[in-house]
């Protein structure tokens, strides 16, 4: 999979993509990702690349010729570009799974106040990773590349890792995972989990799961009721 990623300070991503298992990915040829300046196609010889809205109001907006220019640079005839955006649609694991298929994906960090809106015509798709706001489109691009690179074949090292992880089909919770010692600080690893018997174990691991899950839905509806 290649990702080109489009923002006023990709140097941002230079620590993400160093560690773990990102840096494998890339260092393994499973993945490609290259970082942007946007302002390398700033307006005159300050690179300008924002500007007051029209109408005015706080703030500055991304003037649309810099963003166009650095899209139609890495584009290509099978390319999706992503705009990282508290308005779009929500990043979850069945959308990550699909990203994942695509084989060069162009996300655009938005900055400041936001983009001009006749960039819009350039971008297939917005992604939000929250209902906030952030700084700026670089954090939830580091989510996103993060997210979706674990469904890119050979990219985990155990292809099964992700069919187990919380969300994978819908809004299901993970089980509690234990490990050596068998007993910390006087709190013992439930025995079901060195039983042997596998059945036993998946049931006890459903079950919490799924108490997990109903409590955290509680919560989140007495908050909800609340507001």
């Amino acid at each position: 999979m290649l990702i080109d990623v489009l923002s006023l300070f990709p140097d941002y991503f230079d620590s993400p993509l160093r560690v773990s298992m990102l840096q494998r990915a890339l260092s393994r040829g499973l993945l490609e990702v290259n970082c942007h300046n946007i302002r390398d196609f700033g307006q005159g010889r300050h690179n300008k690349v924002d500007d007051r809205p029209f109408g005015g109001g706080p703030g500055m907006v991304m003037m649309p010729g810099p963003i166009v220019e650095s899209i139609r640079s890495v584009r290509k005839e099978n390319s999706r570009v992503i705009y990282m955006s508290p308005q779009g649609s929500m990043l979850t694991a069945s959308k990550c799974r699909k990203m994942a298929e695509e084989s060069h994906l162009i996300l655009l960090c938005g900055h400041y106040e936001g983009i001009d809106q006749r960039v819009f015509k350039e971008i297939d798709e917005e992604i939000s990773i929250g209902p906030y706001v952030l700084t700026s489109g670089l954090p939830a691009a580091a989510v996103f590349i993060d997210a979706v690179a674990r469904f890119v074949p050979g990219v985990l090292g155990n292809e099964d890792s992700h069919k187990q992880d919380s969300f994978e089909e819908g809004d299901n919770f993970d089980c509690p995972h234990y490990t050596k010692p068998r007993v910390f600080e006087e709190d013992p690893v439930p025995e079901v989990l060195y039983s042997g018997h596998q059945a036993n174990i998946d049931q006890w691991r459903r079950a919490e799961a799924k108490q997990k899950e109903a409590l955290v839905k509680s919560i989140r509806h007495t908050h909800v009721a609340s507001m």
